[in-house]
């Protein structure tokens, strides 16, 4: 099996890359700036028993995209990882800062899944989260960009089927350095683990588990969803 996940180098990426390395399986990590975080990746990776390659390249660069694409090659599956947001209120952000949101997650769902060559059987997987759908301070424009995906989701489903399935995970509120930029990160983990029914706070692996749920062939029938893990935050 053949993998290209963007933004591979840490977080939920990187959780992706350990979840899915196996014997008879290459995974193409895209790193924007880390090399050295995506080299270490690339390690664990085969020492679960895979093969990796890691790829210099800013997603929101169509050169690049083109370049990533042709370096992955031939793909059983494309995790659409990565994402760069500005965190303010809406009349805070900067046109500049709108574009680049949703030219660094939104736009790169649409063309590198375009770009790319997709077996035939392979599974395009975007990852969102709980702002998509709901209220969360200073998230106008990463939402309206998360929110962009789960729609054109279920479009490309449609459109890519019956050769390639598309989904999405949705998860909520995970443990990762991203946190650092909400401007309560630490009392919106305290009130998560209130709030959450399962208790805690999503890990990275959570989140791995559940594309892994979607890369299995036993889930060959599940396409243009938008499957949310979020411990059951969203119910209460």
């Amino acid at each position: 099996m053949n993998i290209l996940i963007t933004g591979g180098s840490r977080g939920i990426g990187a959780a992706i890359a350990r979840a899915v390395a196996g014997p008879g399986t290459r995974v193409v990590l895209n790193f924007l700036q880390n090399e050295a975080a995506a080299a270490g990746v690339a390690a664990e990776v085969v020492a679960l028993g895979g093969e990796a390659l890691i790829v210099q390249g800013d997603v929101r660069s169509e050169p690049d995209l083109k370049r990533l694409a042709d370096a992955a090659g031939p793909l059983d599956a494309l995790i659409h990882n990565a994402a760069v947001g500005v965190m303010k209120p809406y009349d805070k952000i900067r046109t500049s800062q709108w574009d680049l949101t949703l030219e660094s997650s939104l736009r790169p769902f649409w063309l590198l899944t375009k770009l790319a060559t997709l077996r035939p059987g392979a599974s395009v997987i975007g990852i969102t989260s709980l702002g998509s759908r709901q209220y969360t301070p200073g998230y106008a424009a990463i939402g309206a960009a998360k929110a962009g995906m789960e729609a054109l989701t279920r479009q490309l489903a449609v459109e890519l089927a019956p050769a390639v399935r598309v989904n999405t995970v949705c998860g909520g509120l995970v443990r990762t350095d991203a946190l650092r930029y909400f401007p309560e990160g630490e009392q919106m983990v305290a009130a998560a683990e209130k709030l959450t029914p399962m208790r805690r706070v999503g890990e990275p692996d959570d989140i791995a588990r559940v594309v892994s749920l979607l890369l299995d062939p036993r889930a060959s029938w599940i396409t243009g969803q938008v499957i949310v893990a979020d411990g059951g935050l969203s119910l209460v």
